[in-house]
């Protein structure tokens, strides 16, 4: 970011004998996010400077918005934190000297302009494309999956209802009310495509969106063993490595099922690591806004957001 003082040059960081986790996630973080590409991306859409007061730097803005996801801040939280945290204003190259701290009416309406012009997608397409860019995509095979995204439940509110997009699900013996994220990834367990339902939506039902014809196997955990699937893998020629359930009455082969599971689990496992970076260190355990469309983008730069952090010794690397 043009005139930012860098994590090294900041003389009360670099006087610390040991860096903390904060600090060198922050570091490794602003490495490896190709600001200066998603800064073009958004920047036609971006209100220009007029006779009046003028903008927010886009990339100051871009900087905040990615830190709300890294730490779950809300747009007030936001604004509490840039005045409290020493780190977190140098990050977003902000000297309360001389700059000033966006509100949180600022930082809502950055967001929501993402949100007008699907620019998480657009986010998301970027990042892929830098990672292709660097080799570090594979294409050939793909593992599907899907996990549950939490919802409040209450109907403590001002509508006084339960998110009608939302829905509920049972799991095991566990009911759940939410949504699902239905994610391909490659076999190191990048992100490749996404796609977003309630939570009662079969995960089955959403293979076919997540594939891009270029896959040579898919494998897929016991809720993808269904006709359907198995003839759309077919139909497209691809290699079928779903893992198969035991069938009511079934006597023979249970030795042979166990052990081509198992062989399959141990590779479907990688495609999971982008649910444990989102859910364990961003910290996304539930959803923050009412419907499909706003938290879907927000799980959108989250997954964005996860791959770079995934591939991040491979990009400070190259």
């Amino acid at each position: 970011m043009s005139g930012q003082i860098t994590f090294a040059e900041e003389p009360s960081l670099s006087r610390r004998r040991k860096q903390t986790k904060r600090e060198r996630f922050l570091a490794e973080m602003d490495a490896v996010v190709p600001w200066a590409r998603l800064v073009a991306l958004i920047e036609p859409h971006y209100p220009k400077g007029g006779s009046g007061r003028k903008p927010m730097p886009l990339e100051r803005m871009l900087r905040i918005h990615f830190l709300q996801q890294w730490f779950g801040y809300s747009d007030p939280g936001m604004e509490e934190a840039l005045y409290e945290v020493p780190l977190l204003r140098q990050f977003v190259g902000i000297d309360l000297g001389r700059d000033f701290v966006p509100d949180e009416t600022t930082i809502l309406k950055f967001r929501r302009l993402l949100e007008r012009h699907a620019l998480a997608q657009a986010i998301f397409a970027e990042v892929q494309s830098v990672l292709q860019e660097k080799g570090l995509l594979l294409q050939e095979g793909k593992t599907v999956d899907a996990t549950l995204i939490h919802a409040p439940s209450s109907t403590k509110n001002r509508d006084r209802k339960r998110d009608p997009e939302m829905s509920s699900t049972k799991k095991g013996n566990q009911w759940y009310f939410g949504m699902k994220a239905h994610v391909a990834t490659d076999l190191q367990g990048i992100v490749q495509a996404v796609d977003f339902t309630a939570a009662k939506v079969p995960d089955h039902q959403r293979l076919e969106g997540l594939l891009t014809g270029e896959e040579s196997v898919v494998l897929a955990d016991r809720g993808y063993d269904y006709p359907q699937v198995h003839d759309t893998l077919v139909a497209r020629g691809i290699r079928n490595a779903v893992a198969r359930r035991r069938y009511p009455g079934q006597k023979t082969g249970l030795a042979a099922l166990k052990r081509y599971n198992r062989a399959i689990a141990r590779i479907r496992a990688r495609g999971e690591h982008a649910f444990r970076v989102l859910k364990c260190q961003f910290g996304y355990q539930r959803t923050r806004y009412r419907g499909l469309a706003k938290n879907g983008a927000q799980l959108t730069t989250l997954f964005a957001l996860a791959n770079l952090y995934m591939l991040r010794r491979y990009l400070l690397a190259a």
